[in-house]
């Protein structure tokens, strides 16, 4: 079972054929389906710009529903990015979730987030801290519950622009490989050595043309997402979960 936000729904990693992005909950499902046979079964219930508590009360109840042996749950990303962010209850909250999770018998999968991927966007001064706290609250959970901790804080790469997506908030493919890599290194199961490749990283623009690129960005990702907020609307208000049920995979 995958719950989630964006992170965990696959953006920005489409399919060829369209319609559905593929991210790496589905890497892993398609490797690990090949490792257990035909009676792995799979179920993503992640949904964009979801905060914690919508994952919380929409997504974990039909997660333990259907009694997984594994669970990955990555929740608070959109959370630091709000003005009324309390660390303090949803640290608190996320400890309490995972404990919750782990006394259904079931292993679960934790996220300490790449806090380098943000560093390009606007209001670093407040969100980074913010991160780093996520990011050790995490830790700390995982310690404290038994739970595996993928750490992609701790993964230099993902300083690289090119494991972004040209919003610089989402994931490229490239991205989401090397996060599915580093959960089947964390699950013990191995993976397709090409999904740790990673491109040099591209020379820094000009200085003019770095603004450009900046204006460009702002007008095409800033401002629809300043109007979501002031709105109080989210990119995924009409988004259904991709795999709503537990059901078969092809393995890759």
């Amino acid at each position: 079972m995958a719950v989630g936000d964006s992170f965990t729904e696959g953006m920005d990693d489409p399919y060829p054929e369209g319609g559905l992005y593929r991210g790496w909950a589905d890497l892993v499902a398609t490797r690990l389906a090949a490792e257990v046979g035909p009676d792995f079964r799979y179920a993503n219930l992640a949904i964009r710009g979801r905060l914690f508590p919508g994952v919380v009360s929409e997504q974990v109840p039909v997660a333990l529903a259907m009694r997984p042996d594994l669970i990955s749950f990555a929740a608070g990303g959109n959370d630091v990015l709000r003005r009324n962010f309390d660390p303090v209850v949803l640290i608190e909250r996320f400890d309490n979730v995972v404990s919750g999770l782990r006394e259904t018998g079931a292993d679960v999968i934790l996220f300490r987030f790449a806090g380098s991927g943000l560093a390009k966007l606007p209001g670093q001064r407040i969100v980074a801290p913010r991160v780093e706290m996520l990011n050790q609250a995490v830790a700390d959970t995982a310690e404290r519950r038994g739970a595996r901790l993928v750490d992609l804080n701790a993964d230099e790469e993902f300083r690289n622009p090119l494991l972004w997506s040209v919003d610089r908030l989402h994931l490229s493919a490239l991205g989401h490989r090397r996060v599915a890599a580093h959960v089947l290194n964390v699950l013990g199961v191995g993976c397709d050595e090409e999904w740790l490749l990673v491109p040099p990283r591209p020379e820094p623009s000009p200085w003019l043309a770095a603004r450009a690129a900046d204006l460009r960005w702002a007008g095409r990702y800033l401002a629809p997402w300043v109007k979501r907020r002031i709105t109080g609307r989210s990119s995924g208000d009409l988004v259904t979960a991709k795999r709503p049920t537990l059901a078969p995979i092809e393995p890759s």
